[in-house]
């Protein structure tokens, strides 16, 4: 083969790729075409004056590809009716915006102060995590559940105690005022107490706590796997969504 001089012109430059189709689509294609080729010599023969001569062993074969090319067709009209199934079904399965709002979690506090974790302090478990905000800032219930407890509640001082569907309790203490009552049923986002300084606290801040089965844990890793970042401030995907419920 003869090198092409860099003087020459490259006959090829500028010239457009044509893409190759997927395989599965080139089979069917490529088989096609086989078979309409055979139809059309078929249709030839059949001018001629002695159509007897036609090739039998030829016939078979052109039968043969002519129902690998209709299986194929048929086996993808099958799998493009399943594919249209599948969606259907993943269409049904999305929640409803009631039920999403029902499912999220949220801040307590649009703006705060991070100034306490969870754990032992001065020699006791701290069973909680503290927020400071401005005496009065309006604070929201970080998840729907019913109203166990909305009172003054000795060292926790006005606080508020509200039970999820699962039995989880979270409690929202050292408040200035308690704006629902027990046995009320609330949801994420919406507005529940005023931050304030009372019972055993030093400044003014919200108290959060989460009891999980009857036992305190950490605020912030059950939080953060619901979807939630105290240490952030970032909340859930379906906020905007429990915000518009609960307003």
């Amino acid at each position: 083969m003869r090198q092409r001089l860099s003087s020459e012109p490259d006959r090829y430059r500028g010239r457009r790729r044509v893409p190759t189709p997927p395989r599965s689509r080139y089979a069917v294609v490529v088989t096609s075409a086989f078979v309409g080729a055979g139809i059309v010599a078929l249709g030839a023969s059949a001018n001629l004056t002695d159509s007897k001569t036609i090739d039998p062993e030829a016939l078979q074969g052109l039968n043969r590809s002519s129902s690998v090319a209709t299986e194929a067709l048929e086996n993808r009209a099958d799998n493009s009716a399943a594919s249209r199934g599948e969606n259907r079904a993943t269409d049904n399965t999305e929640l409803s915006a009631e039920e999403q709002a029902a499912d999220a979690y949220l801040l307590p506090l649009d703006e705060y102060e991070f100034t306490s974790g969870y754990g032992v302090r001065f020699g006791q478990l701290h069973a909680g995590i503290d927020l400071a905000a401005p005496d009065g800032t309006p604070y929201k219930a970080v998840h729907s559940g019913t109203v166990v407890q909305a009172s003054y509640a000795g060292g926790y001082g006005n606080a508020i105690t509200i039970r999820q569907d699962d039995g989880t309790e979270i409690v929202y203490a050292h408040s200035r005022r308690v704006l629902v009552k027990k046995g009320d049923v609330v949801k994420a986002g919406q507005v529940i107490g005023e931050v304030g300084n009372t019972g055993y606290s030093y400044g003014y801040h919200l108290h959060l706590e989460v009891h999980s089965k009857g036992t305190p844990v950490d605020p912030i890793t059950f939080l953060r796997d619901r979807g939630v970042d105290i240490k952030l401030q970032m909340e859930s995907v379906y906020a905007g969504i429990a915000a518009a419920e609960a307003s």
